[in-house]
């Protein structure tokens, strides 16, 4: 049996202060910025620059440094996810 494969989002958009993600299944996912300490305090222009990362699991917005895993987010877990950076193999 395969695991559960993580969940996806095939689309995202912002809609005033609300983020919204399309899982490509019928199903809509949305939540305010205001759930996230970046994104609540962030100016809409950069907020609208928000897109899709990692085969859609994360929805990221660049300019603010900020990540959101789709999972957590389906999952009302409302967390910040560090930024991803290039393994230097390294532990520090």
């Amino acid at each position: 049996m395969n695991p559960a494969q993580p969940l996806t989002a095939v689309r995202c958009w912002m809609q005033g202060r609300r983020v919204y993600l399309d899982m490509g299944d019928s199903r809509w996912i949305s939540f305010p910025t205001s759930k996230f300490e970046k994104l609540a305090y962030a100016p809409q222009v950069e907020l609208e620059k928000i897109h899709l990362h990692n085969r859609g699991r994360t929805v990221c917005w660049e300019s603010i440094d900020e990540e959101i895993q789709v999972e957590d987010v389906a999952h009302q877990r409302f967390v910040h996810t560090p930024r991803s950076t290039p393994s230097t193999g390294a532990e520090t």
